[in-house]
């Protein structure tokens, strides 16, 4: 993974949620929950909601220009658009995420299948992605239902068993996931640390090796993310050419 000295070791992208109809009525994204990762939204523009179910239950936040929420491991979240929502998405842990730290909230039989689970999340080629993307979408929010449903009601076993259901899906890749911590968050809280000790010394000469970084993002189309179109901005180092 290339060097990035990015804030916290994070990674960063725009997302442009979805403004299509599920089919309870409601525009929005997959709903899904990260492993291990704790994610951010920062609104830019536009209004919405954020639904989730975490250790206290269901909750619905409202997103308005200037709202920020951030959500822990094991936070279901669901990205709610109500007129043209894009956030600025922050998340731990980057390379993470893509390298597998997500699960979506499929109905039990399809979550307790790895091959029924690849195949109901898979966008397959360019060609009909956005049908696909829709597709997926509606089906996380038919199991998302479920959830919610029995959490509102007390019953906390349909959770519980997504959890176990989740984490045997990720089981065979969580393996090497240690490593891209190590190579990102946890290098940069070592480097700051080493740096403060050089401080406490009266050395200084790291402060020679300051340089300015600007992020590009991939030209083109976006991609189909799991809440909407994403743009995810390269946050390696590269030295502003200025």
């Amino acid at each position: 993974m290339s060097a990035s000295s990015f804030p916290g070791g994070t990674s960063l992208s725009h997302l442009d949620i979805y403004d299509r109809a599920a089919p309870d009525g409601i525009c929005g994204g997959s709903p899904h929950m990260h492993l291990v990762s704790t994610e951010a939204y920062l609104v830019v523009e536009g209004r919405g909601a954020l639904q989730t179910i975490d250790g206290d239950g269901f909750r619905e936040t409202d997103l308005e220009p200037g709202s920020v929420v951030w959500f822990t491991p094991g936070t279901i979240h669901r990205a709610v658009n109500r007129g043209g929502l894009k956030v600025l998405v922050l998340m731990s842990n980057a390379g993470l995420p893509e390298a597998g730290d997500a699960v979506m909230t499929f109905p039990a039989e399809i979550v307790g299948n790895a091959d029924a689970y690849a195949e109901a999340a898979s966008l397959g080629e360019a060609e009909g992605r956005a049908e696909r993307a829709a597709r997926r979408r509606d089906l996380a929010v038919t199991g998302f239902e479920v959830l919610r449903d029995a959490v509102v009601a007390g019953d906390r076993r349909p959770l519980e068993d997504f959890h176990a259901a989740a984490g045997a899906l990720v089981l065979h890749r969580a393996a090497a996931w240690g490593q891209l911590v190590r190579e990102r968050p946890l290098a940069q809280a070592e480097r700051s640390l080493a740096l403060t000790e050089a401080i406490a010394r009266g050395d200084v000469t790291h402060l020679r090796e300051a340089r300015v970084h600007e992020a590009s993002s991939p030209a083109g189309e976006r991609a189909f993310g799991m809440c909407g179109r994403i743009r995810a901005y390269d946050v390696t180092d590269q030295e502003n050419p200025r």
